[in-house]
């Protein structure tokens, strides 16, 4: 652990961190100390650094917060995990949601899903963490939220764990065809996007062999009619776009020994205007049952690019505005309907 001696002033606080060693100086500082850049942009912290020691100055709390990532990011390091500016980004996002040292970025780093060639898929949030969590005590789970929080990737992991750990013998990630109906001409392209952490997870050509072999299915929904699903690790990806028949269908496929993991994101429903959500729906009736698990996300938890966290944030904003706009019009009294005026045909003849 590193050497930390906060110092308070009147105006500011000093914190000294020794690293103690010039690896783990550097990993931690990132490249062109980019991590201590974006730990002082995000802090409003002033950090130095000379050798193996970091120096801190700023608000109390905001040095605190920057000792604690630091000595979390040096743990991660010394663990033999490289640092990245994902891993700070995240760190940050955790600074303000837990005081528990024991849910700090490390404790969900270096408690991995799957390694492979010394590089971990690992939870980067308490949200993630939950949901990792919850895959492993239940059967069925939902990950409902935004796109970029990790809900099909890391469902992926833990399918792959399993089938390594042999506690299933096939993995089948389904979608529903909304542009197709449920014709089963649907080529399911862009779902064998979702299928490629695959070659995060394991050698390429191992991959490729399980799909082939059928170890590995990537299938449209439809094709799930008519079947049980024994001994399989089953992944309903954009689920917010099935109907209620479906998802009915689908969850009823379960079989012995199987888990299902269900993800989407309500806010994305592409069905037919009127149409209810299986995904909505299915959370509404089936929350509270035991055996089946319910993990939300928010943008909070995002692990892409900084910006796309803001981006959801300004949408949420909009869509809000609208549905507030949207109310008022509807709760506004209708204006008094005008006479339609009528000629004068006093006098006339006929």
């Amino acid at each position: 652990m590193p050497t930390a001696s906060p110092r308070d002033t009147s105006l500011v606080t000093t914190a000294r961190v020794d690293l103690r060693d010039n690896d783990v100086a550097l990993g931690v500082s990132g490249n062109h100390a980019e991590n201590l850049k974006a730990i002082e942009r995000r802090l409003g912290v002033r950090v130095g650094q000379r050798g193996t020691e970091l120096h801190l100055s700023g608000p109390a709390d905001a040095v605190a917060s920057a000792v604690r990532l630091v000595e979390q990011l040096e743990n991660i390091h010394r663990a033999g995990q490289p640092v990245g500016r994902e891993d700070v980004e995240q760190g940050l996002k955790m600074l303000g949601r837990t005081a528990s040292p024991e849910q700090g970025l490390d404790s969900l780093v270096l408690g991995p899903v799957l390694s492979r060639a010394g590089r971990n898929v690992a939870p980067k949030s308490l949200a993630q963490k939950r949901y990792v969590d919850a895959i492993r005590r239940y059967d069925i789970v939902f990950g409902i939220g935004p796109a970029g929080t990790g809900k099909t990737y890391l469902a992926m992991a833990m399918a792959v764990a399993a089938l390594q750990a042999r506690s299933v013998k096939r993995i089948i990630l389904a979608r529903p065809a909304v542009e197709a109906g449920e014709k089963l001409g649907f080529l399911p392209g862009d779902l064998a996007e979702k299928v490629n952490p695959l070659h995060d997870m394991m050698d390429t050509g191992r991959a490729a062999q399980l799909v082939e072999q059928g170890t590995v299915e990537v299938a449209p929904l439809a094709f799930m009619r008519g079947r049980t699903l024994n001994d399989a690790f089953v992944i309903l990806d954009e689920a917010q776009n099935t109907t209620v028949e479906q998802m009915k269908m689908f969850l009823t496929r379960l079989g012995f020994h199987s888990k299902a993991v269900v993800t989407g994101d309500v806010t994305q429903v592409d069905l037919p205007q009127g149409k209810l959500s299986g995904l909505t729906h299915a959370r509404r009736i089936l929350e509270g049952v035991e055996g089946i698990a319910f993990c939300g996300f928010t943008e909070v938890d995002v692990v892409r690019h900084p910006l796309v966290q803001e981006v959801i944030r300004a949408y949420d904003r909009a869509d809000a505005e609208v549905k507030v706009e949207a109310e008022a019009t509807a709760a506004a009294p209708a204006a008094p309907a005008v006479p339609t005026p009528t000629p004068d045909t006093e006098g006339s003849s006929s």
